[in-house]
């Protein structure tokens, strides 16, 4: 980027190595998770553990940190240079509180629980895997504590997913949205909204619904030179901190192809946003996606107030027959109940946009505990069972069903979750903004829809803080009464 200020142009040129690690350090995890045989963990562990120790000590360099602190005495910045000194300033909390022996061993550990996690999953063995969880929580308080917090421990992991999120903001949205959606899935109930159908229980050819996936992405308009799809066993997108190199990926189970299709369109979602960040904002501290939670917003907009809309049907559905002939004999309605069913279920990343919320909140209300040291890790399964009773009405079989389905504290993301629900509500606030979306989806007009978030939100990458985005992209910080409201109104 052109750089006015010559501290900022120095700053640049130093971070370019460590941009370098970061992004080779994505190709690992990215490559650990589709690639990898099993039996490399330990070499991939070691390597990732170096990186990730080699970063601190390059943001740690005293002539480095003095540049930053110079940069900090200066005027008349652009805003993207505040930006960079932001980022950079955030960085440097962490790594300057957290030891590097801290942060080499959480490397090591959440490479090696990710293997233990997935076999653990395997077996629906929870005992095998609990060691490494108790670890990445021991090591996650740790982090709390260096880092400081004002009222929870857990408010410090937050706001590394999450810059400024506290746990008084997510308890706030919750307030609200506990009770909205628990009389919604009563409405329904009365109403008798469909809980099921035959399409769930339909077996479909892998091969026809990657080509089928592949032309509903072309629909919308995906750039096949920068963009790689690929199959992990937890779909998840890798954007490698540039916009010219971006890696989603999709699982196939061998019936109910809704699975992967919108699990295609949500990472869809998500690539984007990194694709549209300004070029000039490519190899800097601010050239990704501001948080999690706006990530989120993202996949989730095109997941549900896209992917899931009547209008959106009508364009895919000739693709989804063309591609899976046993579509022939069901109808433009069968799909849009299909790809809308609602009933409580045990599995997260199956569940539906009326419920799904309440997936992470019972996560949010556990991690709380676990950081607070109000639980042990060993008690966490019969939590977890009694409160997917108490919240959804089902129960778990087994721990694969159950504390085990999720990726995530396998990867030591504990503060992960509640962006979850932040995206969603930051979703409905860009569909209110945004005006008409369902007249734009029916007329195909999916370039003036991303250029619109390109405009408002992913140009700017993380010049700004994620409260500033939202306010400037909606009018307001987070309100998940839109969100409440938007449910309301699809499914009345």
């Amino acid at each position: 980027m052109a750089a006015k200020s010559e501290v900022i142009k120095e700053i640049l040129e130093r971070y370019k190595t460590i941009w370098a690690l970061n992004h080779a350090s994505a190709v690992l995890s990215w490559d650990r998770e589709v690639n990898m045989p099993e039996d490399g963990i330990g070499g991939r562990s070691l390597a990732s553990a170096e990186i990730a120790k080699l970063i601190q000590k390059l943001m740690l360099d005293e002539s480095f940190v003095k540049l930053i602190d110079r940069a900090e005495e200066e005027k008349d910045f652009t805003d993207v240079e505040k930006g960079i000194i932001r980022m950079l300033k955030r960085d440097l909390k962490f790594y300057r509180r957290v030891p590097p022996e801290v942060v080499a061993e959480f490397a090591k550990v959440t490479s090696e629980a990710f293997v233990a996690w997935r076999n653990a999953k395997e077996r629906a063995d929870f005992k095998t895997f609990a060691p490494y969880l108790e670890r990445i929580v021991e090591l996650s308080r740790v982090i709390a504590d260096k880092l400081g917090y004002d009222e929870h421990p857990y408010d410090a992991l937050l706001d590394l997913y999450e810059e400024g999120l506290t746990s008084r903001d997510v308890d706030s949205i919750f307030s609200t949205l506990e009770p909205g959606i628990r009389r919604l899935l009563e409405k329904l109930e009365a109403r008798g909204w469909p809980k099921s159908h035959p399409l769930e229980e339909e077996p479909y050819d892998r091969h026809s619904m990657e080509a089928a996936i592949r032309e509903v992405l072309a629909l919308i308009g995906y750039p096949e030179k920068r963009f790689r799809i690929d199959v992990s066993p937890h779909p998840f997108t890798t954007g490698l901190a540039s916009p010219f190199d971006v890696r989603i990926t999709v699982r196939y189970p061998p019936k109910d192809f809704r699975e992967p299709l919108f699990s295609a369109v949500h990472e869809f979602g998500h690539a984007l946003y990194e694709l549209q960040i300004d070029e000039a904002l490519a190899f800097t501290p601010v050239g990704t996606g501001v948080s999690l939670g706006v990530h989120e917003s993202q996949s989730r907009f095109w997941e549900n107030m896209i992917g899931r809309s009547r209008e959106f049907l009508l364009h895919i559905a000739p693709i989804l027959r063309r591609h899976l002939p046993f579509l022939a004999k069901y109808s433009d309605d069968d799909l849009y109940y299909y790809f809308n069913i609602v009933r409580p279920s045990l599995i997260r990343t199956e569940a539906d946009e009326v419920t799904y919320n309440l997936h992470i909140l019972l996560r949010y209300r556990l991690e709380k505990l676990m950081i607070a040291g109000e639980v042990k890790v060993a008690d966490i399964p019969a939590l977890w069972n009694e409160e997917m009773e108490r919240l959804l009405g089902v129960r778990p079989k087994n721990d694969a069903e159950g504390v085990l389905q999720d990726i995530h504290w396998s990867h030591g993301s504990i503060g992960y979750f509640p962006t979850y629900t932040l995206g969603n509500v930051i979703a409905a606030q860009i569909r209110h903004a945004m005006g008409k979306l369902d007249e734009m989806i029916a007329a195909g007009k999916f370039n003036e829809i991303k250029e619109w978030l390109r405009e408002r939100i992913h140009r700017w990458g993380a010049v700004y803080p994620p409260k500033e985005i939202v306010r400037r992209a909606t009018g307001e910080t987070y309100n998940p009464t839109y969100l409440l409201n938007y449910l309301e109104n699809k499914y009345k």
